[in-house]
């Protein structure tokens, strides 16, 4: 996977040169869609790039050429590649947010480590008791991810209102923890509500009463 991810990386690298001393900034963010199913070597070039917006003239200086840009993005694919393209991102943003130097990688690393905080996942614990106290409708409550909804609901309302928490708890977290993986792969999820109800409610009359309205308009009309 290295091999080829280092042409692609050099590929981009070369693309657009960077030059040292540069002060000319992009007018805005790069705009990355994490929908679009990246990978591992997107994830890295969109790591470098965000940095290269937020640390400009610290970017610059560190990669003051192609080649050092190049071998640095396979450094950094070989190092994080365990971790998910999308968790590899939000690990990034995350440092971002945090931090007014360059990250090293091991700040990354350390970001990644951090796992479900990095998408705003409470533990299972947390989750789990949210999902048992939350009152009905629970399609309605506001939920501190929709993770912890779908999670009570597939392993039932009623198992977690009326069973043991040794009985419930593990079946929670089973399904919690699959939602969490899919969280961190970049899915998302949203919870289904119900469709309004008319404002008027249209009620099909039966025989008699419709021969009885029938008999009411026509004395009415003196007919």
């Amino acid at each position: 996977m290295l091999d080829l991810a280092n042409k692609e990386l050099k590929n981009d690298s070369s693309a657009s040169p960077t030059v040292a001393g540069l002060n000319k900034q992009p007018e805005q963010q790069p705009d990355f869609d994490e929908k679009q199913g990246i990978d591992q070597v997107d994830a890295i070039n969109q790591v470098f790039a965000e940095f290269e917006f937020a640390y400009h003239n610290q970017y610059h200086k560190a990669f003051a050429d192609a080649e050092s840009l190049a071998i640095a993005k396979k450094y950094w694919l070989s190092i994080l590649e365990n971790y998910s393209p999308t968790q590899i991102v939000q690990a990034a943003k995350f440092v971002i947010r945090s931090q007014d130097y360059l990250p090293s990688i091991a700040a990354i690393l350390r970001a990644c480590e951090q796992g479900t905080d990095l998408f705003g996942l409470p533990s299972a614990r947390q989750a789990y008791l949210e999902a048992c106290s939350a009152p009905s409708p629970k399609r309605k409550y506001q939920w501190s991810h929709e993770a912890v909804y779908f999670a009570g609901k597939y392993a039932g309302w009623f198992l977690l209102a009326n069973e043991p928490e040794a009985t419930a708890y593990p079946v929670f977290t089973y399904h919690y923890t699959k939602l969490c993986r899919q969280v961190i792969s970049g899915e998302q999820f949203d919870i289904e509500q119900p469709e309004a109800l008319p404002e008027k409610i249209e009620k099909k009359l039966d025989k008699e009463e419709t021969h009885a309205r029938i008999a009411r308009m026509k004395k009415d009309l003196g007919l």
